[in-house]
């Protein structure tokens, strides 16, 4: 679907496209192209990704962090936008896991920052 809307990018009238973990398999180098390709598309369109690649959320304008969880027996979903800090750390989460390093921070920040260099 991602290769079908970058082809027809320009001519779709679609106005938001939704991807819900369409990097599902896919990791390093082919993960980059696909977080390129859909910044790409913002171009075009409203998009929405939801991911858990930091190759993916690294390219975000705006990076909205969803949570999950049980509040007296319901679920609950609570979705807050990050700022420039907060878009850093999660995209550092994402790289490092558990464990947050400097290099972790600094990998996280090259990438935003490359990011915001393709615009």
């Amino acid at each position: 679907m991602l290769a079908m809307k970058s082809v027809l990018a320009d001519t779709d009238h679609v106005p938001i496209l939704i991807f819900d973990e369409v990097d599902a398999g896919v990791g390093g180098a082919v993960a980059a192209v696909m977080g390129r390709r859909l910044k790409t598309l913002s171009r075009y369109h409203q998009v929405f990704c939801i991911t858990h690649l930091p190759q993916i959320a690294s390219q975000a304008d705006v990076h909205l962090f969803i949570q999950k969880k049980v509040v007296k027996g319901r679920t609950v979903t609570q979705v807050r936008r990050l700022d420039e800090a907060g878009h850093e750390a999660e995209v550092a989460r994402m790289l490092g896991g558990t464990e947050i390093t400097k290099a972790v921070r600094d990998t996280a920040a090259e990438m935003i920052e490359a990011a915001q260099r393709s615009k």
